[in-house]
């Protein structure tokens, strides 16, 4: 187990951790939380070796491999698969000793590498490795592609892939989910759920931290908390624990005020100055309880609009995607689009990645021309607009002020905020930017501060639709909070690409479908979605599988007719196309064989899931009916609790289900 006891850290004259002591099992999955510049990064370099305790006691089994996701940029022209495949440690490490036995001509050594080759997995290390490619959002066209030639966010889920394809008895993770789209996060969260080692992970996805740990470290005041249970049940034992700690802090302080009146009125007494004295002791004894002071939560609101028009705007038969400005080439994404925004509305925009739904939310904003049909904006239309990079409206050398003071000369007298210096001080302020702040260049600053002052420059527009796309990335989960509060109070209409599920849970009323090309309603809810991700997972992966074997098909046949045109005593030892059509069939009916039960059991989960499904809204629908009894409510919300459950527990079925048989694909494929 990983043990700190009275440990102290130092980042230069700061202390993060003062004295604390805490227990991390193995097999743990623990979530690490607290506010930004807490110390959570801190404990990690604890943890990885690269920051020493300066006081205190550490310990971690000299034996556990550790894996984790390096910071820095790849910059190498190796494949995505070879740079992925090079993240198992082991494998690396074995390779190399079997080059050095092959070229000592040590033949005992060199079946000895063999062998320990084959038990480290060497035989399925690529299959492995591209299956955590594909996981993350990957084309199979990609997975020999450089890694240079993908931008720094894919590159970073890159370094994720090596990250877990590395054998290891403790992962290190610090906001996994960053760079990620719903569906890799889906696919993340699965992963994680069956990796056997100790996790510990930073996020600010709660919905993450729910589905993937199972206690949590809350760093605050320098102080390093343990809860059991996931990051709801935190919130729910920390609320508890100060209630608690209030009250006995208004006790004790009551106790204490009693003690010092006694001392006061006695201590001159002669006859009382034994008694008066013990009570100065007593006090001095008296260890202090912290009073629960009132958090200071980063708080915000949406300004009224100046007007709503109604529909916002109507995109009529209009196709989307990029042109080329040198050659006029033109990429179409998608095509014949048909769908109106109104006053007042709540759209979650989904899709898997790559799908398009940046290019949508560009394209509504005016950042992209569509390349056919019509976009028409209602009268009075006022967009603000939050890019997935903060950059792209922000100056790296200029300061928050200055990117207000241009602010409010762009929008003119006519605007009705007020734009002296100090109004816009003032302002900046309640943004949590004071004091030296306000004058930092934003190049200087954290992603989360970057992403406050863009919400303070959209507020400041005072904007009737909002186009958020990803904006929670690098916020932490008190600003999230305060962002889903105020996006709930907006009086405008809201359009949200994100992969918070928490956010568009609590924001969103609609939705909308990105994928294959098209832009549709999508008729259900974020469980519902999850859902259609691993469908259409499945099918993606079905449809490589299937164009993989095409070609290997067509391979062969063009090898076998090639070796028919040589000459008779060479053509002896050749398969015939005949027979390799034959070998092939044969395979295909092995994999047939083999993935049969697992198929068998996945049409049973699937016919299961909608019948739970059903269960389960009907369930909702009857504790929301009134005049229930207490018995009638109790019995239903049990039922409810064990039909999630079960859904919870085949949907994990389903994937594993899925990846098996993906395996035992992969594996035939290599043996075909």
């Amino acid at each position: 187990m990983i043990t700190l006891r009275n440990v102290t850290l130092r980042r230069s004259a700061r202390v993060l951790l003062d004295s604390t002591s805490v227990t991390i099992n193995p097999g743990e999955k623990v979530g690490l939380v607290g506010r930004n510049g807490a110390g959570k990064s801190t404990l990690f370099a604890l943890l990885n070796g690269s920051l020493h305790e300066d006081g205190g006691e550490f310990f971690m089994p000299a034996q556990w491999r550790m894996a984790q996701v390096e910071q820095n940029m790849p910059e190498t022209s190796e494949s995505a698969t070879r740079f992925v495949l090079e993240g198992d440690s082991r494998l690396t490490e074995l390779g190399e000793a079997l080059a050095r036995a092959e070229t000592a001509g040590d033949g005992m050594v060199i079946a000895q590498a063999h062998s320990d080759l084959a038990d480290a997995g060497v035989h399925d290390a690529t299959a492995r490795a591209q299956s955590l490619i594909l996981g993350l959002g990957f084309q199979v066209a990609e997975l020999e592609k450089p890694v240079n030639s993908f931008s720094g966010g894919w590159r970073m889920r890159l370094q994720l892939a090596r990250a877990l394809m590395c054998p290891s008895d403790i992962l290190l993770l610090d906001e996994p989910t960053n760079h990620l789209d719903l569906d890799a996060l889906v696919w993340l969260e699965a992963w994680l759920k069956r990796y056997p080692g100790t996790l510990v992970v930073i996020s600010h996805d709660r919905e993450f931290l729910d589905a993937v740990t199972d206690a949590t470290l809350h760093i605050e005041h320098a102080k390093l908390t343990r809860y059991g249970g996931n990051y709801s049940k935190f919130e729910e034992l920390r609320a508890q624990q100060l209630v608690l700690q209030q009250s006995a802090y208004e006790r004790q302080q009551d106790k204490i005020n009693h003690l010092q009146k006694f001392i006061d009125r006695f201590k001159a007494k002669a006859s009382k100055a034994k008694q008066a004295q013990s009570r100065v002791k007593a006090l001095e004894r008296m260890e202090k309880i912290a009073p629960v002071l009132a958090s200071a939560d980063f708080t915000f609101e949406f300004k009224e609009p100046a007007n709503l028009p109604n529909p916002m705007l109507a995109i009529t038969d209009a196709s989307f995607g990029y042109r080329n400005e040198d050659s006029g080439e033109e990429t179409t994404i998608l095509r014949h689009v048909n769908r109106s925004v109104l006053a007042g509305q709540r759209i979650g925009i989904l899709g898997a990645n790559g799908q398009g739904k940046s290019t949508l939310v560009k394209t509504i904003a005016r950042e992209m021309a569509q390349l056919a049909g019509k976009v028409t904006e209602g009268k009075g239309l006022n967009i603000g607009y939050f890019a997935q990079q903060e950059l792209d409206v922000l100056r790296p050398d200029d300061s928050p002020l200055a990117h207000m003071v241009r602010l409010a000369k762009d929008l003119g007298p006519d605007s009705k905020e007020p734009s002296r210096e100090q109004d816009l001080r003032n302002y900046l302020g309640s943004f949590n930017f004071t004091g030296d702040m306000v004058g930092q260049a934003v190049g200087t600053m954290s992603g989360g501060e970057k992403a406050r002052l863009v919400l303070a420059m959209i507020v400041w527009q005072r904007p009737n639709l909002l186009l958020l796309d990803e904006p929670t990335n690098h916020l932490d989960l008190a600003t999230r909070e305060a962002l889903s509060m105020a996006l709930n109070s907006f009086d405008g209409t809201v359009m949200l690409v994100s992969h918070d599920r928490a956010l568009l849970r609590a924001v969103c009323d609609d939705f909308w479908l990105v994928g294959r090309g098209k832009v549709d309603p999508f008729d259900g809810d974020l469980d519902d979605y999850q859902r259609y991700l691993m469908e259409e997972s499945r099918r993606l992966r079905e449809e490589a599988r299937l164009s993989q074997a095409q070609e290997a098909s067509e391979q062969a046949a063009t090898d076998g007719s090639r070796s028919g045109t040589q000459e008779a005593s060479s053509t002896a030892g050749n398969v015939d196309p005949r027979e390799q059509r034959r070998l092939a069939a044969q395979a295909r009916q092995l994999v047939a064989e083999k993935t049969k039960p697992f198929r068998k059991e996945l049409e049973q989960i699937d016919k299961r899931l909608p019948q739970l499904t059903a269960e389960r809204g009907a369930l909702e629908e009857k504790l929301s009916t009134q005049g229930l009894s207490g018995t009638d409510i109790a019995e239903a919300g049990k039922q409810l609790k064990q039909v999630n459950d079960s859904i919870d527990q085949l949907e994990e079925r389903w994937l594993e289900l899925s990846e098996q048989i993906e395996s035992i694909q992969q594996e035939m494929g290599a043996v075909a």
